[in-house]
């Protein structure tokens, strides 16, 4: 499954992911991975809360990134959950359409029973109508 929260930069999106987190972790029976352009928020994390620095990792397009998210899965079995911080930076859309990116997205969700949860700065009227469905929380 693949959830949006969307909203324009410095909305509160990060603090509304932060807090999804550390409420999924108290119940998780699996892993949690936290993707960010940084490690910032390391100190507002659970211990038990992978945090991965994709800025450390020279990716340079979108579908180095789905191939960096294939790698982290097939190497964690256990891996229950996975929540991307400022996804346009880190998946490399920064002008690019997302459609197809959270489609890939999906499908890797479904064959692998990995949970996205993504925050990106985009207004809901700006998310294509093939995912609005997707979005849980709207700032």
């Amino acid at each position: 499954m693949v959830q949006l929260v969307v909203g324009k930069k410095g909305k509160g999106k990060t603090k509304h992911l932060l807090d999804k987190v550390n409420t999924e972790v108290q119940s998780a029976s699996g892993n949690i991975v936290y993707l960010d352009k940084n490690t910032k928020h390391m100190y507002e994390l659970n211990n038990k809360i992978r945090l991965i620095d994709v800025s450390s990792y020279l990716i340079t397009d979108s579908d180095e990134f789905v191939g960096f998210i294939s790698g982290i899965i097939s190497q964690d079995h256990d891996l229950e959950q996975m929540y991307f911080d400022s996804f346009m930076k880190i998946a490399c859309l920064e002008d690019d359409n997302i459609e197809p990116i959270l489609q890939k997205l999906e499908k890797i969700s479904e064959t692998f029973k990995v949970n996205f949860v993504i925050s990106i700065s985009l207004d809901e009227d700006e998310i294509p109508a093939s995912v609005k469905d997707k979005i849980i929380i709207s700032l």
